[in-house]
């Protein structure tokens, strides 16, 4: 559920980051060309906000996986007696 959350909220911001840019580039166009500006800022800003949160949860995952081997407790080598 919080990873849920985590997606849905990190897509909003980077849309409405995306909307605000677009929108202040194309304003300096005209008013249609702000209009359009914001909403294909908006579009690529949602794209951006999953794809990241879809390469930090693979990072996640990896990391976990990672800490399942202890590095460096010499386990590898064999015992000497």
């Amino acid at each position: 559920m919080k990873q849920r959350l985590n997606l849905i909220f990190n897509r909003a911001k980077y849309a409405a980051i995306g909307a605000a840019v677009g929108a202040a580039v194309g304003g300096i166009v005209s008013k249609n060309a702000a209009s359009t500006g914001g909403a294909i800022g908006g579009l690529v800003g949602a794209v951006v906000g999953e794809t990241r949160v879809s390469a930090e949860t693979v990072y996640e995952q990896f990391k976990d996986s990672l800490s399942d081997y202890e590095l460096g407790s010499g386990s590898e080598a064999p015992e000497t007696e």
